[in-house]
């Protein structure tokens, strides 16, 4: 990280968390039937183990537009020296309801692709112009399955002409995965570190145990996952910053 001061002090670095419902904690109530969020979420596991304040600006539905337009302000305001970056999630998705009713027409992501890339680009040009620190988070992978019986709603009719729009329930996986392997292509372009979070899922022989019942938000377990990667992160790269003792691994049941 040649150009930047890692010396942050005793007290530790200010953080800024940037990103869509993942990283604000957002998992699916079974007993409730809704979204909540999580108390223990990943962002406040890590507030216990980093050195130094953690701001949490992420927020639910929020694509890579919506948050970098608010992440610009939140910079200027808390002069933050590492900012983590989470975005792909919301940027790849559809409007599932519109192609339910119309499998004909025309349908585009909520982020153009090419786009999405120029501006992830521009975003971590930007952090290191004022020498903050960014760090990208790679997505986790998804359930197809699932995610397709839920943007369906178990309609048959919706799931007919949703299925005849993509071709393949697979195709989800694969359109997700190819804006995870731009936030990839973005950290070896620009010389930013990256957190491989889908690794790190992908190394259990059944991810999707870690996974909401939507297919696509990590659950409590999932979030521990998470946290334990961003802290395996952390101790090989700015081992300074944890806290004494942080360096341990969050329990989960596998």
């Amino acid at each position: 990280m040649g150009g930047f001061n890692l010396d942050f002090g005793d007290d530790g670095a200010k953080y800024i968390v940037s990103g869509d419902s993942i990283s604000k904690g957002v998992i699916y109530d079974e007993v409730r039937k809704k979204y909540v969020i999580l108390e223990d979420n990943y962002v406040s596991l890590l507030q216990n183990k980093l050195k130094g304040a953690v701001r949490n600006t992420a927020r639910f539905g929020n694509t890579l537009l919506k948050g970098i337009s608010n992440l610009k302000k939140d910079v200027l305001k808390e002069k933050p020296n590492i900012v983590l970056i989470e975005y792909g999630g919301n940027d790849c998705d559809f409007n599932w309801n519109e192609i339910a009713t119309n499998p004909e027409a025309e349908h585009y992501p909520k982020t153009d692709f090419n786009m999405f890339e120029q501006m992830l680009t521009e975003t971590v040009n930007e952090l290191k112009n004022q020498q903050i620190i960014p760090i990208l988070m790679s997505l986790p992978p998804l359930n197809a399955d699932k995610y397709f019986k839920w943007v369906s709603q178990n309609d048959p009719e919706a799931e007919r002409n949703i299925l005849k729009w993509l071709g393949s329930v697979t195709k989800i996986y694969w359109w997700q995965e190819r804006y995870n392997s731009t936030i990839l292509k973005v950290s070896e372009l620009t010389k930013t570190k990256y957190i491989d979070v889908r690794g790190a899922f992908l190394e259990h022989p059944d991810f999707t145990q870690f996974l909401c019942s939507d297919g696509i938000h990590p659950n409590r377990e999932g979030h521990r996952i998470i946290c334990d990667k961003v802290v395996e992160f952390v101790k090989s790269n700015y081992r300074h910053l944890l806290r004494e003792g942080g360096a341990g691994q969050v329990a989960y049941e596998s």
